[in-house]
């Protein structure tokens, strides 16, 4: 029998699901910290042995602080798509799962990278695994956004903004596992792409 989507008096089913997503966005996005460990220091423990123990640790950091907000960012996709649904459909289920089970990898895939930093197969893996990420969400946010889920009030620029945004957020993690490929140091920082992705998107879907 094919799935119908129910009619969400309270959206009992759509908040349960949320619910459950925003727990394992916060319980992976918590993890990230934990894989930070304390530098040894060795006695005499003067400032410039602290500094040289800090500073052997800093490419964790630099991991810990793009994941969390990676992360971040996603949930905030996530929450938003999650808006304008209004129906619920158990169609959500597998591609939602997915996606949280990506999301859940991050702490393992950060550490990898980070313990690893500047050769090419932990940055290839970290920036595919952002690959992975995207397109499980764009598959959450198809669902969300479109009938009969999507609620039927909403403007039409709004869900259209969401599908802007996951598409940024492919095309900026291929840009940065293609550049992880070439420039292994490079490949998480080209993350940063994705506002410039989501800016040319957004000003070609104005000039058509």
């Amino acid at each position: 029998m094919e799935d119908k989507p129910h009619a969400a008096g309270p959206a009992h089913g759509l908040e349960r699901m949320a619910f459950f997503s925003d727990a394992v966005f916060a319980i992976a996005i918590t993890l990230l910290v934990i894989e930070i460990h304390v530098p040894h220091v060795e006695a005499p423990y003067t400032d410039a042995a602290f500094l040289h123990a800090l500073g052997e640790v800093r490419a964790n950091f630099l991991g810990f602080f793009i994941s969390f907000f990676a992360i971040g960012l996603f949930w905030i996709g996530h929450h938003r798509a999650f808006a304008c649904a209004r129906h619920w459909t158990p169609k959500l289920f597998l591609p939602n799962l997915l996606l949280l089970c990506s999301i859940a990898a991050m702490p393992f895939f950060t550490a990898f990278s980070s313990e690893y930093y500047g050769h090419r197969v932990p940055a290839a893996f970290y920036c595919g695994w952002m690959v992975v990420i995207s397109i499980f969400n764009i598959l959450v946010q198809r669902i969300l956004t479109a009938p009969p889920v999507l609620d039927a009030q909403l403007p039409a620029e709004q869900p259209r903004m969401i599908r802007q945004r996951g598409l940024a957020a492919l095309l900026g993690s291929l840009t940065a596992f293609v550049t992880s490929l070439f420039v292994p140091p490079l490949g998480q920082v080209a993350l940063i792409t994705i506002p410039l992705w989501r800016l040319l998107i957004t000003r070609l879907a104005l000039a058509r």
